[in-house]
């Protein structure tokens, strides 16, 4: 990934701390700015999610799921958001979209892949 004009501030929320560190190395090595925070309560208990452009959050989590959480952060912030899901069924990716995600990547996913979504985010971005 080359580095971006106008880096983004991203948050990942992600239990999993490899899946986490590797997204978050490969983010950092693309000149973004990375905040990592292993689960939902933390999440929302954090101060300033209106500072982030970008939110990768697992579906997953070990105190709620990525659909209710999303739901509850909405009204605090705009940021492109993206679900990360072992699941990418229909049905999965339909719920991604309806709980207030732009976007369902399906773990595991190559770095790429995550390229391009992130060019997705940077063209819906509003000026």
């Amino acid at each position: 990934m080359s580095t971006p004009s106008t880096p983004f501030t991203i948050l990942i929320i992600e239990n999993h701390e490899i899946t986490a560190q590797f997204i978050s190395l490969f983010l950092q090595r693309s000149g973004h700015q990375v905040t990592i925070i292993p689960d939902g309560k933390t999440a929302l208990s954090h101060d300033n999610l209106s500072g982030f452009d970008v939110i990768l959050g697992d579906i997953g989590l070990p105190d709620m799921n990525g659909w209710d959480l999303m739901k509850q952060l909405r009204s605090r912030t705009r940021a492109y958001a993206i679900a990360m899901s072992g699941f990418g069924g229909e049905a999965d990716v339909q719920r991604s979209l309806d709980s207030g995600y732009q976007y369902h990547l399906v773990k595991p996913f190559v770095p790429a892949t995550l390229e391009e979504v992130l060019r997705n985010a940077r063209s819906s971005r509003p000026n």
